[in-house]
C-alpha cells in the first residue's frame, strides 16, 4: 500500500480554496499514472505545532504507482511547485499544497531527501484520523502498530474535525 498525505491552508492563485487545490492535485497525480484507490474524508485541522496560521484541510489517499519511492516523491514535489508552493526554510509554514509520501509498501528508506515511513506520521492526528478511516489495519513498518492503535494512544491536543465527504 502506498499512502500519500494531502494538506493545504492557503488559497492557491491557480486553484482557489484549499479544497479545490487538493482536488486538482489528485487529478494531477492521476494524469501521471498515480491511481487513487481510496480517499479519506476531508479533515479540518489545527496547525501542528500550534500557531496563528489558518487551519489546514487534510486527507490521506491510498494509491497505486509504477514509480519507485524517490521518483514518486520527485513527482509530488513537482506538482507542489506547479501549484504554487514556495518552499520555506521555516518548518511547518503555511502552504498552498503539501503532498507527503507517508508509506510505500512498508519500505524503509533513509536518505537525505526521503525517509520512509514518514518520520512524524505517528505523531500527527491529521494523518492518523484519515488513515484510520481508509486503512484502520495498516501497520506502521517500524513499530508494527496499526493505524487504529497509533490513533488510540495519541494525545488529544491536536484539534481536528471531519468534514462532509
Amino acid at each position: 500500500m502506498i499512502l500519500i498525505g494531502l494538506g493545504a491552508n492557503l488559497d492557491s492563485p491557480l486553484w482557489g480554496a484549499p479544497r479545490d487545490t487538493l482536488g486538482a492535485a489528485l487529478v494531477s497525480l492521476a494524469s501521471y499514472g498515480v491511481a487513487v484507490l481510496a480517499r479519506s474524508s476531508w479533515y479540518r485541522s489545527a496547525p501542528v505545532p500550534p500557531s496563528d496560521q489558518p487551519w489546514f484541510l487534510n486527507a490521506v489517499v491510498a494509491v497505486a504507482a509504477q514509480a519507485e519511492p524517490h521518483r514518486l516523491l520527485a513527482l509530488m514535489q513537482s506538482i507542489e511547485t506547479r501549484f504554487g508552493r514556495v518552499r520555506s526554510h521555516e518548518r511547518n509554514a503555511a502552504r498552498v499544497l503539501d503532498l507527503d509520501l507517508l508509506d510505500y509498501d512498508g519500505e524503509r528508506v533513509a536518505s537525505p531527501d526521503l525517509i520512509l515511513p514518514h518520520p512524524r506520521m505517528h505523531q500527527r492526528r491529521f494523518v492518523l484520523e484519515p488513515l484510520a478511516e481508509i486503512a484502520p489495519e495498516w501497520r506502521h513498518p517500524v513499530s508494527g502498530a496499526t493505524a487504529r492503535q497509533l490513533l488510540a494512544v495519541l494525545d488529544a491536543d491536536q484539534p481536528i474535525e471531519r468534514l462532509p465527504f
